[in-house]
């Protein structure tokens, strides 16, 4: 980061789960070292788009892609889009590697790591979309400072992303949902565009669904998605 103090790794709870299956540990030692972005050298600043092997029209950032089924899916539908995600639990990165492998995608590029290191090195204005969808909630109101959302994030992504760029937050705890509204409409950087109860309580078209999503519905919790706009500079 070119103009505050380093940032410290952030990555809270398990970064494993069950053992990874042959093909998954295969994939992890094949195909990762192909997508892993390095992390920034202090002071250093990266065009996003020159981490892609074919020139890109823009760059998406997912924070967190869980299995990576949404990231797999707006990287197929928009080729020429550069999709990088952060996610630095192990059986998750494994599960995105499977869509790349099968479905052959050559524009996603990926961080096991704490998201935030990699937005702090990325140039101003860079970024055309940011996700993060159905983060850990930590529900504890000791746990809240873990949450993603907070002001010194929204900091990074909004000298990241373009103006006019998009940041999207979809979940279904709706104590998660009110703390990012809280935070981020206090913000001088971002707006909400919702103008109604609709713009909320479902997805857009070029929204894929997740997992998580489809858990939650079938647990009967309704998610709500948010969108905010990046002001312009």
């Amino acid at each position: 980061m070119t103009d505050t103090a380093p940032l410290r790794r952030k990555i809270y709870g398990r970064r494993t789960g069950h053992k990874l299956r042959a093909k998954q540990s295969d994939l992890m030692g094949s195909v990762l070292p192909r997508l892993a972005v390095p992390l920034p050298e202090p002071g250093e600043t990266i065009d996003p788009r020159s981490l892609f092997p074919q020139p890109v029209r823009a760059v998406w950032f997912e924070i967190g892609f869980g299995g990576g089924e949404h990231l797999a899916a707006q990287a197929e539908a928009n080729p020429d889009v550069g999709l990088i995600g952060a996610e630095p639990f192990v059986n998750g990165m494994a599960s995105l590697l499977r869509h790349v492998d099968e479905r052959s995608l050559r524009n996603v590029r990926v961080l096991a790591d704490d998201a935030r290191l990699l937005l702090a090195g990325l140039a101003p204005g860079s970024l055309e979309k940011a996700f993060l969808l159905f983060p850990d909630p930590w529900p504890k109101s000791r746990h809240f400072k873990r949450r993603f959302v907070q002001t010194e994030t929204l900091d990074l992504l909004a000298r990241a992303l373009a103006d006019g760029g998009e940041f999207r937050v979809a979940s279904d705890i709706m104590g998660y949902i009110e703390w990012t509204l809280g935070v981020a409409m206090k913000h001088p950087d971002f707006e909400w565009l919702a103008q109604g109860p609709a713009d909320w309580r479902a997805r857009t078209p070029d929204w894929p669904p997740t997992r998580y999503e489809a858990k939650a519905i079938a647990a009967g919790r309704k998610p709500a998605y948010l969108r905010f706009r990046r002001r312009p500079r």
